[in-house]
């Protein structure tokens, strides 16, 4: 029951069918609004393909592994609750897949977490080009709703980052395998912890406490892809009352570092990941250079140890994003005289 309520309340904004929203098997054919798109289900998909971490816990999460035929862009190592599930999909790349071994799955549903891989400008393809052959192809909302991905080198946000557009997401993956109880007490599970985050961070009444948020470089020696106001680390520090000190509105804007010195933001979050694109992919490098460095070594964080490390899969529309909430909030704690 408390499913079916939940669900029913969040109908207006997710551009779902009402029957899809109740808590009963979904009635195919299904129609689905998705970033300017009108997608159609004769049934649940079979041989699903995702680009995209986010997407692939989300299936996973919901159930829906079964129904996977490939999986590409990982960031993370699968969480351990989906490494079963995991090791029986073929992982299609490591990064950006090749619209071929993509079709070639001759996949029900292509699901990427970035517009970038497929859209307008799609690293893989566009999404014309898999409809024509009859794939039809889901972008995550958070990466499309609010945001103008033709715009800085990550996309720009139009309007801030909001949790709401990573539910919708959920609900509507979830509508769309008949998977909707599962989606649901997924979703009123990450709201519960979002809320109880925020008001745990709130309520330690940090004066003006800041952060900046490194994901990347191109180049040890090179300006670091830092995260904008607008964007999902965004959302997380102006949620948990922390200032960003970075005002860009692109999503991941490269900030010099004597910039971000002189702001000397209480906090430093370091991704974390797998991914070994960038020399700065890797996690320790960016803790010795932060260290060693002439000017970032001087900052009142390095100095005082005041460096988080979350997974680069927390600093995105993820499941795990609450869970860098509450890592946040804990290191937020330790900053209390």
């Amino acid at each position: 029951m408390r499913s079916s309520v939940l669900l029913l309340a969040m109908a207006a904004g997710l551009g779902l069918a009402a029957p899809a929203l109740r808590a009963e098997p979904t009635r195919y054919p299904l129609e689905i609004g998705n970033c300017g798109h009108t997608l159609r289900f004769e049934a649940a998909p079979r041989n699903a393909v995702t680009i995209g971490q986010s997407a692939t816990e989300i299936l996973y999460a919901l159930g829906a592994g079964d129904r996977m035929a490939g999986t590409a862009l990982w960031f993370n190592a699968v969480l351990p609750e989906y490494a079963e599930a995991n090791a029986r999909v073929p992982r299609l790349d490591n990064n950006a897949p090749s619209f071929e071994s993509v079709i070639n799955k001759r996949p029900g549903l292509v699901a990427t977490q970035f517009e970038w891989m497929i859209g307008p400008q799609g690293v893989v393809g566009t999404r014309e080009q898999f409809h024509q052959l009859g794939a039809p192809t889901y972008v995550m909302p958070a990466d499309c709703q609010g945001k103008n991905n033709l715009v800085g080198a990550d996309g720009t946000r139009t309007a801030p980052f909001s949790t709401e557009s990573l539910y919708k997401g959920i609900t509507q993956l979830a509508a769309i395998f008949d998977r909707q109880e599962r989606g649901a007490a997924l979703v009123a599970d990450l709201r519960a912890r979002e809320a109880a985050a925020i008001a745990r961070a709130r309520g330690l009444n940090l004066a003006d406490a800041s952060a900046v948020f490194w994901f990347s470089s191109a180049d040890m020696d090179l300006d670091p892809y830092v995260a904008g106001q607008k964007g999902i680390p965004g959302y997380m520090m102006r949620m948990l009352g922390l200032r960003n000190v970075v005002q860009s509105d692109e999503e991941w804007p490269t900030v010099g570092w004597e910039r971000i010195a002189r702001a000397n933001p209480s906090v430093i979050v370091v991704a974390r990941m797998d991914r070994r694109r960038f020399p700065a992919d890797e996690v320790e490098k960016k803790l010795a250079f932060l260290r060693a460095d002439p000017v970032t070594s001087q900052m009142e964080a390095v100095r005082n140890n005041r460096i988080v490390i979350l997974d680069a899969h927390a600093m995105q529309a993820t499941i795990r994003l609450v869970g860098g909430l509450e890592a946040l909030t804990d290191a937020m704690a330790k900053l209390r005289p």
